[in-house]
């Protein structure tokens, strides 16, 4: 037997019976999950539970029951190191650039507003506040742009090079004399013939375009002509063998480095103009415990939120209390580490502010973790949301984890919260690829391709196609399950011989298969 250390973590497990209303589907009754208090908790204890698929809300720590629950919820984490942003990623990192040299706020083309970030409303037990879901992302965001006519685009795709490269091909071929082949041609003369037979004719006036002219062409048309014309003296003069031999060398290099796709880091860290109509900052303040850079903004921060809850979910004025932010977004379990191995900005809870011309317009809850940063919560101004912020701060964090595994190799991962099938609004993190998806009976990581197959056809899936695989991390020693009695730390074996009234191994029981044997032998489970 020992004292409580004051770095462990210690927790009040509450079980998980009752049925409550879901926050996606609206059921009154259909959300089941496990859930209990963690007083204090170390990194690396809630590393380890979000492997097995638990999810804190301020300092409440809850596991969706996945079998029972109406919508389950799979958590979801990408893959950074690999991450390249999709076409709509790109728009939304233009759109702020743009922004930020000349002001234009003016929304693209067959943009919408987004929708509100979803609310996960569950009433937590014993809790005044209410559970979110984490890093909400409007769908709509992540719908691909429309771009103005006028505009110029800054790069072009990599798709478009590799069209480029197909036409020169075909027009290589095309330039070649060409091989009849009656077999294979019969097939399809018929048709092939009645085309051949099409004339172009003027029309008369008023009839139609005049094809006797050249046809309105499209300035990305005319771009990617251009590009292929080059493409096609450079690979002239490398068959006549005008260039050097290091000359062909040079211009491979060249081309595989314009193919190259932009990455987040190519849009986020470009120089602006020294004109630029916008400055914007990014701040990471730990939250949990406060540090003074927190504290100095928190006002600022707090009335963000109660405008946002305003204009996203229709809350009254009086709604949220100071008290009921501090709880749901700035109050945390995990306990503070700065190791010399780690982040400079050690691990924890944190805000990350953006901060626009001196004031705050978003404000993203991270944790920090071993092995990953986990989103909590996104809020931002309303006045500030035709620049699709979810989307802008999802990639920002996945640009900051890129950052910090430059001196902490192992932080790798992006964790975005549950990935909900069953709700289509919430399908959107899994466009954050790759992506690997928690399977919730074995606790094994699946690239989120091979489980989309399934989920078409059930809501609830084991991800492990192995059969016979089980919860390698499961508990196997219930006795060795750590106690905090009448603060004093000992093995359950010891607790319950001492414990009088009914016994509570179900309860225990219950407790150790959720959290793992692991989990088990480090936390503390407080008990009266």
């Amino acid at each position: 037997m020992a004292a409580a250390d004051s770095s462990s973590s210690i927790v009040d497990f509450f079980g998980g019976e009752a049925g409550y209303r879901c926050g996606y589907c609206k059921n009154v009754t259909g959300n089941f999950s496990h859930g209990m208090w963690a007083h204090s908790m170390t990194v690396q204890d809630y590393q380890d539970l979000l492997d097995r698929g638990w999810r804190r809300s301020g300092k409440y720590v809850y596991k969706p029951i996945m079998n029972q629950t109406c919508c389950p919820q799979y958590t979801i984490r990408c893959r950074p190191l690999h991450f390249q942003p999709s076409k709509s990623h790109k728009k939304v990192l233009k759109k702020m650039l743009k922004f930020l040299a000349k002001g234009d706020s003016s929304k693209v083309a067959g943009d919408v507003t987004e929708e509100p970030m979803d609310s996960h409303g569950e009433d937590a037990v014993a809790c005044s506040f209410v559970l979110k879901n984490a890093s909400d992302i409007s769908q709509s965001e992540l719908k691909p742009l429309s771009v103005e006519e006028t505009e110029r685009v800054e790069t072009e795709d990599n798709d478009e090079e590799e069209e480029m490269k197909k036409e020169v091909i075909v027009k290589k071929v095309a330039s070649e004399p060409p091989q009849i082949c009656a077999d294979k041609d019969s097939a399809g003369s018929s048709e092939r013939s009645d085309s051949a037979k099409l004339v172009h004719t003027t029309p008369k006036p008023g009839k139609g375009a005049d094809l006797s002219k050249p046809p309105c062409r499209k300035a990305k048309d005319v771009r990617k002509e251009r590009k292929l014309h080059k493409l096609l003296q450079n690979q002239t003069h490398t068959l006549e063998g005008s260039p050097s031999q290091a000359e062909p060398q040079v211009l491979l290099s060249q081309n595989s480095k314009a193919n190259q796709p932009k990455s987040i880091e190519d849009f986020i860290f470009v120089s602006l103009p020294d004109d630029a109509t916008h400055q914007l900052e990014v701040r990471i303040v730990r939250s949990s415990p406060p540090s003074c850079q927190f504290k100095a903004t928190f006002q600022e921060s707090y009335q963000v939120y109660k405008r946002y809850q305003m204009a996203v979910h229709k809350h009254p004025p009086d709604i949220p209390t100071i008290s009921q932010f501090t709880r749901f977004l700035c109050d945390s379990p995990l306990e503070a580490e700065n190791p010399p191995s780690g982040p400079d900005c050690g691990y924890g809870s944190f805000h990350q502010q953006y901060w626009l011309d001196g004031k705050i317009i978003a404000v993203g809850v991270i944790d920090v973790l071993p092995y990953c940063i986990s989103s909590v919560y996104l809020y931002y101004d309303p006045d500030y949301n035709f620049l699709s912020l979810g989307v802008y701060s999802a990639l920002r964090e996945i640009a900051f984890i890129r950052q910090l595994r430059e001196k902490t190799s192992e932080l790798c991962y992006y964790y975005m919260g549950f990935y909900i099938h069953s709700c289509p609004k919430m399908r959107y993190k899994g466009q954050y690829r790759p992506s690997d998806l928690l399977c919730p009976e074995t606790y094994v990581w699946v690239p989120i391709e091979q489980c989309l197959p399934t989920l078409e056809h059930s809501k609830y899936c084991r991800f492990n196609q192995d059969l016979k695989a089980v919860d390698e991390g499961g508990i196997k020693e219930l006795g060795r399950v750590r106690v905090l009695h009448k603060r004093i730390v000992m093995p359950y074996s010891m607790y319950k011989k001492r414990r009088k009234g009914p016994s509570d191994e179900a309860n225990v029981q219950q407790y150790a298969s959720l959290v793992g044997q692991t989990c088990s032998e480090r936390m503390l489970l407080f008990r009266n």
